[in-house]
């Protein structure tokens, strides 16, 4: 039997995507924020959708400096992740607060990556749209990488990659098995 939920919670149905930490810069200011709305949205030329809150200082940063990278977690993080999901960079270092380490300079961009992450895409700003509360920032990516020994067959092995992915609310889970048909 199915139950009916309201229109606001549909989004939930779908925003099991595992959790990405969006990080940039402008200057010495700088800013992590926690993000399960992302997607790949062109192959040619290859391009990725973040989609972030207007309030994010990480949104005011993308901005400012027209680039991001977006580091890839895996679950021994997760509390920190959780902590930067939850504390303004306004206020605080969230690098310092969570215990997460600057791993700058990058390669090809001024946004910093996070050295705990599994994988880091740098990202410069293609485009920006408005769309409500958020701000769709589709970027496009200027230089991968990735621990070696987690992605093969251009697929991530999800048993030993850990991705977390985010259920909604206070609910995570992270990936098991792969399998190939």
């Amino acid at each position: 039997m199915k139950k009916a939920i309201s229109s606001e919670d549909a989004r939930r149905l779908i925003n099991a995507g595992n959790l990405i930490l969006v990080s940039a810069a402008d200057g010495d200011k700088k800013s992590i924020a926690t993000i399960a709305w992302h997607m790949p949205v062109s192959s040619e030329p290859p391009l990725i959708a973040v989609a972030l809150s207007k309030e994010h200082y990480t949104s005011e940063l993308i901005m400012m400096s027209e680039e991001f990278t977006i580091n890839i977690p895996s679950w021994p993080i997760l509390d920190k992740v959780i902590l930067c999901g939850n504390v303004s960079g306004r206020d605080k270092d969230k690098f310092a607060e969570a215990g997460l380490t600057d791993d700058s300079p990058a390669k090809l961009v001024e946004s910093p990556r996070v050295k705990e992450c599994i994988a880091s895409i740098e990202c410069e700003l293609y485009e920006t749209k408005e769309l409500g509360d958020h701000y769709i920032f589709i970027g496009q990516p200027v230089y991968a990488e990735v621990e070696e020994d987690l992605f093969a067959d251009n697929a991530w092995d999800s048993a030993a990659s850990e991705l977390i992915f985010h259920l909604g609310g206070k609910y995570f889970c992270k990936a098991g098995e792969r399998v190939a048909k």
